[in-house]
């Protein structure tokens, strides 16, 4: 399976003043010593009770790539544990890459451009460490379902969340999406409205140009991540949304990939979550050929 290459001309971010909290508390907070192999290892990337992330290391010698999972839930809820299935940690673990799944503040009490940092945040909090922890920095990829997946495409279309962490897209080698929707927020906010309206609403409130900003279809001309994996089920407003992120990537000169999977409704939008990972699921072959490329183009 072959996918197109990252695309050249990527432009970098230098860290500003405005990093310096993030990057100092991550440093101050770093573990010394280096994590036991095989051992799960709960790290707080801020002072919130929600800004907590489980790293799950590698068996291996020397340092390796790194899979960073953002939970779904409507923005609203999930958890780092129960929301991100059984088969992922293990099955990236067993390829020989690190895994990581992140808790984030929740809507109402954060707005989605807080949960859009904290994911910035937990990465800095990661990279940090990336000598204790064995994470090779030019290897890691940011993955997410649902919300999370809107949450994840964000960070990977608008720089200032990196920035605002010291990072920038060099430290970023691709993002994968899972059966998002909302990645464009204005043309979402009417979709199925007797099921979700209130929580579009919620999220992204009424304001069109907020909303604008909070559309990675709308933040999509460059800078962006180098490359994009964007897989959905068939679901009408997850495959519109999806194909939309992709054009709009595409136009802009970044290295794109969208594909979609049997599954409807509800179960399906949960099963592409669930079974990610599960060697039979057959979204999780697509998944390790794109790693497998994309870990191959960044290795120094």
């Amino acid at each position: 399976m072959k996918f197109r290459p990252i695309a050249a001309g990527l432009m970098v971010l230098s860290a500003t003043a405005m990093a310096m909290p993030a990057i100092a508390w991550a440093a101050r907070e770093a573990q010394p010593a280096r994590q036991a192999r095989g051992t799960m290892q709960e790290i707080a990337y801020g002072k919130d009770r929600l800004q907590r992330l489980d790293f799950y290391p590698a068996a291996v010698k020397g340092k390796a790539p790194l899979v960073v999972f953002v939970h779904g839930g409507g923005w609203k809820r999930g958890d780092k544990r129960n929301a991100t299935g059984e088969f992922k940690a293990p099955h990236y673990n067993g390829l020989g890459y690190h895994f990581a799944s992140i808790n984030y503040r929740l809507v109402p009490d954060a707005t989605v451009e807080q949960q859009a940092t904290d994911v910035a945040s937990a990465l800095a909090a990661l990279l940090v460490r990336a000598d204790a922890l064995g994470i090779d920095r030019s290897r890691v990829v940011l993955m997410g379902h649902s919300a999370g997946a809107h949450l994840v495409a964000l960070v990977g279309t608008d720089p200032q969340y990196l920035r605002a962490a010291g990072l920038s897209y060099r430290d970023v080698a691709g993002i994968v999406p899972l059966d998002g929707a909302a990645y464009d927020v204005p043309s979402q906010m009417g979709e199925n409205a007797r099921l979700m309206g209130d929580t579009y609403k919620q999220a992204f409130g009424t304001d069109r140009a907020r909303q604008l900003r909070l559309s990675p279809t709308a933040q999509a001309g460059k800078p962006n991540a180098p490359a994009f994996l964007i897989l959905h089920v068939q679901r009408p407003d997850g495959t519109r949304q999806s194909n939309g992120l992709a054009a709009a990537l595409a136009k802009s000169g970044t290295a794109v990939s969208v594909q979609g999977f049997e599954g409807r409704g509800l179960r399906g939008h949960a099963e592409i979550n669930r079974r990610m990972g599960d060697p039979d699921y057959p979204a999780t072959g697509v998944v390790d050929a794109w790693l497998r490329q994309i870990f191959a183009g960044t290795a120094r």
